[in-house]
C-alpha cells in the first residue's frame, strides 16, 4: 500500500486522475480521513497533515479547507553532516538556520589509529548535534514539529531540555544533508496530505 504526499494545490487534480484510471468513485469519511472507493475496487484514504484528523463531510474541497498548516509550527532536519531548522507561521517561514559541520568519515586503519578516528568522529558528531540543538532552541516555539534526516541524530538533538515543548508529528522526512533546497522541499512535504493508495 504506497503512501504518497500530495501538496494541497494538487489534491483535486490527483483525485480527478484517480477517477480517470479507476472509474466512478464514492466518498466517505473514515479513519480520520477522506476515503475514496473506485468502481474497480481500488481505494485511497487522504489524511490532513500535522497528525490532524478529518471528520466533516465526504468532500475533497472540505478536506482541503480543513488541511491548512497550524498558526505556529517548525521543521528540524539533522544528519551527521549538518542541520536545518525553521519556524513557520502558517505557510510563511519567519526564521531559519542551516548549518554544516565536518564529521570525519570512516577510516580503514586498524588498532589504536581506528579508535582515535572513532573518538574524533564521535566528538565532531556531538558538537554538530549541540549546535543544532542550540539553534533549534533559539528559533523554534512549542508546538507541532516535523522532523527528518537521520533518526539517531534527531533523537540526540531532541534530548535537549529546551526542546521539551515540541510535539512531533508525521511525516518523518528521510532527507539528505540539509541545504536550503532540501529545507524548502521538507516544508512543502510537511504541509502535504498523506494519501494511502490500495490498487485493486
Amino acid at each position: 500500500m504506497p503512501v504518497v504526499l500530495v501538496p494541497p494545490a494538487r489534491l483535486e487534480r490527483w483525485v480527478v486522475n484517480f477517477e480517470a484510471r479507476h472509474g466512478a468513485t464514492s466518498y466517505a469519511v473514515e479513519d480520520g480521513g477522506l476515503r475514496g472507493e473506485a468502481a474497480d475496487g481500488s481505494s485511497f484514504v487522504a489524511r490532513p497533515p500535522f497528525a490532524a484528523t478529518y471528520d466533516a463531510v465526504p468532500d475533497v474541497g472540505a478536506l482541503l479547507a480543513a488541511s491548512g498548516p497550524p498558526d505556529r509550527w517548525g521543521v528540524l532536519l539533522v544528519r551527521k553532516g549538518g542541520f536545518a531548522v525553521a519556524r513557520l507561521e502558517g505557510a510563511r517561514m519567519v526564521e531559519h538556520k542551516i548549518g554544516q559541520r565536518h564529521v570525519q568519515g570512516r577510516t580503514k586503519a586498524g588498532g589504536q589509529s581506528q579508535q582515535r578516528f572513532a573518538r574524533r568522529r564521535d566528538n565532531q558528531a556531538r558538537q554538530a548535534y549541540e549546535a543544532a540543538a542550540e539553534h533549534a532552541a533559539r528559533i523554534l516555539r512549542p508546538g507541532p514539529l516535523v522532523t527528518g534526516g537521520d533518526r539517531t541524530a534527531v533523537d540526540e538533538v531532541l534530548t535537549d531540555a529546551r526542546l521539551s515543548g515540541m510535539r512531533l508529528v508525521e511525516p518523518w522526512l528521510p532527507v539528505p544533508d540539509p541545504r536550503r533546497a532540501v529545507l524548502d522541499q521538507a516544508i512543502a512535504d510537511a504541509q502535504s496530505l498523506s494519501v494511502d493508495v490500495t490498487n485493486a
